[in-house]
């Protein structure tokens, strides 16, 4: 029997992909409409439109269908709930990089990543490498630019 591997995520990234599935699934009646229409000029074979209207509704049937299999094996950390020394999903770590330059991330889910804002995947190369580490521990990432290295000065549960 397989077992259903849970997707820890933030409430965040739950609510966003709950608001994506909703926008996809007032998306249907839409595209019903413009297949409709596009039937009614004719010939299919050549109708570019009915074409693209079908494709659409392929992309938002996979899409609806992998956000309600990733929503039923969510399983939501609050951060907040958190504790200890080890840096686990949700931690927000403080890291020093090569030249002692403080850099800030918190460990979230593939739906709420972005580094941009300081979110990286449990999954990225960086999220693997800090998952299970202390403070003062050293962590050494290889990425395409090359190997990083960086001390984590810090955890916190925020």
């Amino acid at each position: 029997m397989a077992s259903i591997e849970k997707l820890p995520m933030l409430a965040e990234g739950q609510k966003m992909l709950t608001e994506e599935l909703a926008r996809l699934k007032a998306e249907r009646p839409l595209i019903i409409d413009a297949i409709e229409e596009a039937r009614a000029h004719g010939d299919l074979s050549e109708n570019a439109e009915y074409h693209a209207a079908k494709e659409r509704q392929g992309q938002i049937e996979a899409s609806i269908a992998d956000i309600e299999d990733r929503l039923s094996r969510a399983q939501v950390i609050d951060p907040s709930m958190l504790s200890g020394d080890k840096i686990v999903f949700g931690a927000t770590v403080t890291l020093l990089d090569d030249d002692d330059k403080p850099v800030k991330y918190q460990i979230v889910g593939q739906t709420e990543a972005d580094a941009k804002t300081g979110k990286i995947s449990y999954n990225s190369p960086l999220g693997r490498a800090l998952i299970g580490k202390k403070v003062d521990d050293e962590v050494e990432v290889t990425v395409p630019s090359g190997d990083r290295f960086y001390l984590v000065s810090k955890i916190e549960f925020i």
